[in-house]
């Protein structure tokens, strides 16, 4: 069994294969962390736990001095009476006060594991196993329930809490955190990914250090400043080895995360929804359910922690339709036509785009109302006749009829001043009554906590796809939230708004998602603005960043690739000079960029030369013949962006593997450089597919290759190698 209860140690032992985690019982009344590593045969506790009698700690047990609540251990924070490190949760009762007391009660453990109501989480029915710890307050009869599901086949198991009222008074859920855990280590580095539209999942890397560090988001979203995930890692650790102990919120919304590096050496690493602005009302016999962690170990450094997010949420989180199925090659209108749209330039666009092999094409925003620039028609969902005199209809069958899917930008949770919509529904916006309504790009948020705009948003989107001539969406959504009120809920609710919004999006994503399998949704928030597993629990992909330069691209995939893998982040070949940062990068980098996520074009292709327009068709046909090894392979890091930005990457499966160097800004005095593959299979022969050559994976892995000196800035090198034989085969080289 891979959870086991040992009644002579009371402890609760998760193993698998990679990983232990043990969980043990205190006094029969709390819950404490004993150990989280490499896997264990078995635990009897050698590293049993201390007591000593410390200055200012105080005692449950009046004649126990040596015990305490401020140094113990602990899963799940206490509240008020002797824990004084960041708590995991806080409870308001009727009376006004904030103590609780949950202890121990029982447990449950089972096969499989239970969806969240109204949340998505992790998807598993077989392979794994699940530990319910029960608490209770017998004071407020209030019960906590502490959640862990174990994934057999990784090292990986996710946490959540459950608050539930048995009582018959109401109380308060003021902070209503998932997961809360203490480390007995204090030589870490914190791990975070961290930046701004545009400039996304930059890797920040630093000691721990006395105290509290955190990060979060208060802006109605997981947002690009902040991913909801941090990582704490041994100080060797690197992207080839050592350990991480890596946290991921699957949750869309305002969150927490942080560490506390207490006084006597403890890590506490506490993670949920964001505190501030939220509060929760629990009434007689309700629960709340917190979203859900993913806890990831890893001994063989960052990359080993990546390989596993990235094969968990592939096949685990994604749309189940979409795991394993191939995504196309798009060509998106935005940045060849902005708001200037005409029925005829698009059908021209799109049989250029159909003879250079494009397989969707997608028409991006300004289709709609008298959507001429950002400042209007948001939520008017009509077609603008004048533009589009045959509606999407007729360009979705001239699209059909020339071999390609056809695409559709929404953004459906906005709504402008200067809309219809708004004239009939003031009331359907985020509003707090007095105080003024404050825009963001002309346009207001809608208030998907209320039941009418969901189903309004629902019937919107169900009319235009249920003639099955729209292939995929483009969900947009380019603004954080302000002014976090409804008219639909009472005074006492306000606090609610916030987490009633992230519900009401996941509800109607829901409808939509099950209604429509087959459609492929791609999560958009100007670029990464909402770049979490909670988005991808229903959108398979993301936009990665409105900022489509190569150079800038190099950093941003680079970042989130230590979270998600390459098929779940869009990526394109955009114009030059870049729109964003006005660069010129050679046509041949910014596709070598684009391959190496989600492939797309960005720009008119009527514009290109003959001679770019046979590079862009090459780069198709490559593409379509390696699609697998790109969107389904092994992705792994191989050299972080330096001060110059060279970095590179390894794409690897059983039939063959392409790494990429990207040599950023040329420099002088250029020392040799010798890239070594790591990750290659070492008895295997790979030849390299260019000159013939053949080399053993271990030479590769080990050796590495020469990257020649080239005096251009953003030159890409190429090695692609097939796999020759297997080991496991007696093949002379």
């Amino acid at each position: 069994m891979p959870i086991q209860f040992d009644e002579k140690t009371h402890c609760f032992h998760l193993n698998n294969p990679q990983m232990s985690y043990v969980i043990g019982i205190e006094k029969e009344r709390y819950v404490t962390h004993r150990y989280w590593g490499n896997t264990l045969p078995s635990y009897v506790g050698s590293n049993h736990l201390q007591f000593i009698d410390r200055g200012f700690a105080t005692n449950p047990f009046p004649e126990e001095r040596t015990f305490s609540l401020n140094t113990l251990p602990l899963e799940t924070s206490t509240q008020g009476n002797g824990d004084h490190r960041i708590a995991n949760y806080q409870i308001r009762a009727q009376a006004g006060h904030t103590i609780t007391d949950f202890h121990y009660d029982s447990y449950r453990i089972f096969a499989g594991k239970e969806a969240i109501p109204g949340l998505p989480s992790v998807r598993a029915t077989t392979d794994v196993t699940t530990l319910e710890i029960l608490l209770k307050d017998s004071v407020q009869q209030l019960e906590m329930r502490l959640i862990y599901t174990l994934f057999e086949k990784y090292p990986i198991l996710t946490r959540r809490a459950v608050y539930t009222n048995v009582g018959e008074a109401t109380v308060v859920l003021e902070n209503a955190g998932s997961m809360s855990l203490d480390l007995a280590e204090s030589a870490f580095d914190l791990l975070t990914l961290d930046g701004s539209h545009t400039n996304e999942a930059n890797l920040t890397r630093q000691t721990i250090r006395p105290g509290i560090q955190r990060l979060e988001s208060t802006r109605g979203t997981s947002s690009p400043q902040h991913q909801p995930f941090l990582a704490l890692v041994d100080r060797y650790t690197s992207e080839f080895q050592g350990n991480v102990f890596a946290f991921h919120l699957v949750y869309s919304g305002n969150f927490i995360a942080q560490v506390e590096l207490e006084q006597y050496g403890t890590t506490r690493v506490q993670l949920g929804i964001h505190p501030d602005h939220f509060e929760w009302h629990l009434a007689p016999m309700e629960q709340f359910d917190t979203p859900e962690v993913v806890l990831n170990y890893s001994n063989q450094g960052l990359n080993g922690m990546s390989q596993n997010f990235h094969q968990l949420y592939q096949q685990h989180l994604v749309p189940t339709a979409w795991k394993n199925k191939e995504r196309p090659i798009l060509l998106n209108t935005w940045e060849a036509n902005y708001f200037e749209l005409s029925e005829t330039a698009l059908i021209k666009q799109a049989e250029k785009a159909a003879s250079v092999g494009i397989e969707l094409f997608v028409l991006d925003d300004g289709w709609f109302g008298e959507r001429h620039s950002d400042d209007s028609s948001l939520g008017d969902w009509v077609v603008n006749q004048e533009k589009l005199p045959n509606g999407i209809h007729g360009l979705a069958q001239e699209v059909h009829r020339l071999g390609m899917d056809f695409g559709l930008w929404f953004e459906p949770e906005m709504i402008s001043k200067q809309s219809q919509l708004f004239q009939d529904h003031p009331e359907w916006a985020l509003q707090v009554p007095d105080y003024p309504l404050t825009e963001g790009r002309q346009q207001l948020v809608l208030d998907l906590s209320r039941t009418d705009v969901q189903e309004y948003l629902i019937a919107t989107l169900t009319d235009y796809l249920k003639t099955g001539e729209i292939d995929y969406i483009k969900w947009d959504m380019n603004r954080h939230l302000t002014e976090v009120g409804s008219h639909f809920f009472a005074a006492h609710q306000q606090k609610e708004i916030g987490h009633r919004y992230v519900l009401g999006l996941y509800r109607i994503l829901d409808v939509i998602t099950q209604q429509f399998p087959n459609c492929l949704f791609e999560n958009c928030s100007s670029g990464g603005g909402r770049f979490d597993p909670g988005m991808m629990y229903y959108m398979p992909q993301t936009w990665t960043s409105d900022n489509s330069d190569a150079l800038c691209r190099s950093v941003i995939q680079y970042g989130y690739s230590y979270l998600y893998p390459p098929i779940m982040m869009g990526a394109h070949v955009s114009t030059t000079p870049n729109h964003q940062v006005g660069r010129n990068t050679p046509l041949e980098t910014r596709g070598w960029l684009a391959m190496s996520g989600n492939f797309g074009y960005e720009l008119d292709l009527q514009t290109l030369s003959d001679e770019e327009l046979a590079i862009v068709q090459q780069q198709i046909v490559f593409y379509q013949a390696h699609r697998q090894l790109f969107q389904f392979g092994r992705f792994y890091r191989l050299q972080a962006p330096d001060t110059h930005f060279a970095s590179s990457w390894l794409f690897t499966n059983e039939e063959e593997a392409i790494a990429i160097y990207f040599n950023g800004l040329s420099r002088p005095a250029l020392p040799t450089k010798y890239l070594k593959m790591h990750y290659l299979e070492a008895a295997a022969i790979y030849e390299e597919v260019a000159t013939k050559q053949r080399y053993s994976g271990a030479e590769l892995n080990q050796a590495g290759v020469l990257i020649p000196r080239v005096k251009e800035d953003f030159h890409t090198h190429v090695f692609h190698w097939k796999k020759i034989s297997d080991p496991r085969t007696s093949v002379s080289s």
